[in-house]
């Protein structure tokens, strides 16, 4: 058949076809008057309408002819399979039925492009090349129109007659033969996505090897096809006409159908024109009003409503040109256009993915993470944009990005994702999962990129530091794009590290923290194991609120003393990160917080802990019998210098900082989280003077009150400086309260009573004693009035009265 030959030989042009597609439109294709049609047109998108026959109308007459000369066919496939398709299997959403068509639209106009390559008679006189968009609401119809390739009476029958010719098979068939598949036929299944929104559609169509047809159904399992009456109304090129149904008129409006246009198909190829109403005003003559002889005539404002076509798709899709094409401005411009943010991007890729499966991408780093990024985690969406020959598949799609990566802007537009299949099943498709895995590769050698960047950064400082050293010139620290990234992105890197297996180690290389000997910067672990003596063979960190308190942690007391590096953890995603990656370079991860810490021993070390545990073994004993179960046992620590004891979890228990971060979570499994934190380690500095004392108390007398007082509070305090939660904060409180009256020399027994203030009776009496002093001289004031009236005094004694 002349269109399957067709389909083969535009395959042959495809080499030809990949270079015309990223150019623009070609002004020798563009009609007089509609030189506007081209891409390039951004300062005037509105173009007048030229008054013309209504292309969807007909006369009596002409319906007459069309009605006659009709051809009624059956579907292939029963209109319930075909709707249940559609409607429940395919689309989710009624939109999409516009993106179809405009995506077919688009193919048949490229279609003409290929061919007019080689046969510029193709073309005919329709030079232009363009989608046009228009509605009338009293009819309730929508049309689109374009000047593509158009279809002969015979492809209307063979590509709208099934589901299964117009898309699934015709595609397996083409494949199986070896056909070039980057030209499928213009319209595929999504062609009947129309029927969500229509309840009749009609497509007129012309292709230069025929004469205009008209086919129209009403999704009844028929439809008919029969010659146009009006001759070649549309030059070349097809017109899709839906007659709308009830629930479907919200799109009989400009701003829905402009939002949906710029949503899904801006980055078109080409140019796709709405036909608009505006309410003008202008002046006309005034032909009613009198005008005296050598007057000008009077003028008079009129309101009038006027039709023009305006450009829609003003955006060019940037990823498809050079690198060495687009600027600095045009990236910014771009990422603010389909991200909505105000702010310019912190940095970018711009690539092209070449493989076994092809597409081109650009990605973006915000400069601000979105406030609510992590509320509802597992449900937020990714917002990268995935694009199939520029036609918008999906603005949000999961499988692009994992959860982690979320924050990263961009669109991704591949050539090899199929157009003749559900666009909202893409995502199952097997591509998807290469494109992602490539899509995470970039961005982390972004990230890297930023990282390396910084570090050379502070390396240029510090050589000119070294250089004015003894210059009193204070430079302002500048903020390297890395540090601002990890300000705003670092729990993003965490999660990677937590979530995502495959690509854990290159996480770990761009995570940073704060040490004991980093305390000002945050520093790589490649810094850390750089700095590492060649003894050392483990990674050291500890998890705590912040730098300043884990300093004066008990844990890390023996490691200041001999100067080995230790890791702080301050966030709550940075233990359970360490403890998935387990080791980095070959250095394992080593708790300071748990289990028994190996240092480096001398014979002469390992001897006299030897000796120190004979020597200590009745205390420990002892004072595992006075805890119980409260702990699971009870040794000499090799991390404490100046404090007497401490308290450490077993190898695999929770950390003090792991142990609160797991009690706040609201819907924690308060068992397991009971039982992670039961197993503790009660540790004992064997060179303490405390200990020493208790050690001699309890070789006397294992009953000593005293002792097992003392005994009681080192427990409960070494439960609190290690930042664990006391059972019984009350009791502790009650033996400092005694150990407070013992210093001060009072009895800690001593009963609590009421404190003697005197007597009561007489302060009652002096009470009412003064009451009377007021009420006395209250009553002299009176009487001193009285007698003044009684003596007639006026006028100025009166003020002397008053004064008085």
């Amino acid at each position: 058949m002349r269109w399957h030959r067709s389909l083969l030989f535009l395959g042959l042009l495809a080499v030809v076809a990949f270079v015309r597609a990223e150019e623009d439109l070609p002004e020798e294709y563009v009609a007089p008057g509609h030189e506007d049609a081209a891409m390039e047109t951004k300062d005037d998108a509105a173009v007048p309408v030229v008054e013309s026959a209504n292309l969807d109308a007909f006369s009596d007459e002409q319906k007459e002819a069309v009605k006659k000369g009709s051809e009624s066919h059956e579907f292939q496939a029963e209109v319930n399979r075909l709707m249940d398709i559609i409607i429940n299997s395919l689309y989710t959403q009624k939109e999409v039925f516009l993106r179809e068509l405009i995506s077919n639209s688009a193919d048949a106009l490229e279609k003409v492009r290929y061919l007019s390559v080689t046969d510029q008679e193709v073309l005919g006189s329709t030079k232009n090349m363009d989608i046009r968009v228009e509605f009338d609401s009293e009819a309730k119809t929508l049309s689109i129109q374009d000047t593509g390739i158009g279809m002969t009476k015979q492809d209307l029958i063979n590509n709208l007659g099934t589901v299964a010719k117009s898309g699934t098979t015709n595609f397996l068939e083409a494949m199986s033969g070896g056909s070039d598949l980057s030209l499928i036929g213009q319209f595929g299944v999504g062609f009947y996505s129309t029927f969500l929104v229509a309840d009749k559609v009609t497509v007129v169509s012309k292709h230069k090897d025929d004469e205009q047809y008209i086919w129209e159904s009403t999704a009844d399992a028929s439809f008919t096809v029969a010659k146009d009456p009006r001759g070649s109304t549309l030059g070349r090129g097809s017109r899709v006409t839906l007659h709308l149904k009830e629930d479907a008129t919200e799109y009989l409006s400009e701003s829905k159908l402009k939002d949906l246009v710029k949503k899904f198909s801006q980055f078109i190829a080409f140019p796709i024109y709405l036909k608009t109403t505006k309410t003008v005003t202008e002046e006309e003559i005034d032909t009613e009003a009198e005008v005296a002889e050598g007057e000008e005539p009077k003028k008079k404002k009129v309101t009038k409503k006027k039709s023009e076509w305006e450009q829609l798709n003003t955006q060019k899709a940037i990823w498809l040109r050079s690198k060495d094409e687009v600027t600095e401005e045009d990236y910014v411009e771009f990422y603010k256009t389909i991200s909505k943010d105000y702010l310019a991007p912190l940095t970018y890729t711009h690539f092209n993915a070449e493989g076994e499966i092809e597409f081109k991408s650009i990605l973006y780093i915000p400069s601000k993470a979105q406030h609510d990024m992590f509320d509802n985690y597992f449900e937020k969406k990714s917002q990268m944009k995935l694009y199939v020959r520029r036609v918008l598949v999906a603005d949000s799609i999961d499988e692009l990005m994992p959860k982690y990566l979320h924050f990263v802007r961009g669109v991704v537009d591949s050539d090899d994702l199929p157009l003749n299949v559900s666009r909202e099943q893409l995502q199952q498709h097997k591509i998807m999962k290469v494109i992602s895995k490539k899509l995470v590769r970039k961005v982390l050698e972004l990230i890297k990129k930023l990282a390396k960047d910084a570090e050379q950064e502070a390396e240029d400082v510090e050589e000119k530091k070294d250089e004015t050293e003894g210059e009193k010139k204070e430079d302002k620290k500048t903020e390297s794009k890395y540090e601002k990234f990890y300000k705003e992105f670092s729990r993003n890197l965490k999660l990677g590290c937590y979530e995502d297996d495959a690509n854990r180690s290159k996480i770990a290389k761009l995570l940073r923290f704060h040490t004991s000997k980093a305390l000002d910067k945050q520093v790589s672990l490649d810094a850390y194991v750089d700095r590492m003596p060649e003894t050392q063979d483990s990674i050291y960190y500890m998890a705590g609120e912040s730098k300043e308190v884990m300093m004066k942690s008990p844990h890390i007391q023996m490691f200041l003393k001999k100067n080995i590096e230790v890791v702080f953890l301050t966030e709550s995603m940075d233990e359970p990160c360490i403890q998935k990656m387990t080791d980095f370079e070959g250095k394992k991860f080593v708790s300071i917080q748990k289990g028994d810490i190996k240092l480096d021993e001398t014979d002469t070390d390992k001897l006299r802990q030897k000796k120190l545990k004979e020597m200590y073994e009745p205390l420990l004993k002892w004072w595992k019998e006075q805890l119980g179960e409260s702990i699971s046992k009870v040794e000499l620590s090799k991390r404490l210098v100046s404090d007497p004891c401490t308290v450490v979890a077993s190898q695999w228990g929770y950390s003090a900082h792991m142990e609160k971060i797991m009690k706040s979570q609201a819907f924690a499994n308060q068992n397991e989280v009971k039982m992670m934190t039961g197993s503790k380690i009660f540790e004992l500095n064997p060179n303490h003077p405390v200990i020493i004392d208790l050690l001699n108390k309890v070789k006397a007398d294992k009953d000593d009150a005293k002792a097992k007082a003392t005994a009681s509070v080192l427990f409960k305090s070494a439960m609190i400086a290690a930042h664990f939660d006391v059972e019984d904060p009350s009791d502790l409180a009650s033996s400092v309260y005694k150990l407070l009256s013992k210093e001060l020399g009072v009895d800690p027994e001593a009963p609590v009573t009421e404190v003697d203030v005197g007597p009561l009776e007489e302060e009652k009496k002096e009470e009412a004693s003064d009451d009377d002093d007021e009420e006395t001289d209250s009553g002299d004031i009176d009487d001193l009035e009285a007698r003044l009236k009684e003596a007639g005094v006026t006028g100025e004694e009166e003020n002397k009265k008053d004064e008085l």
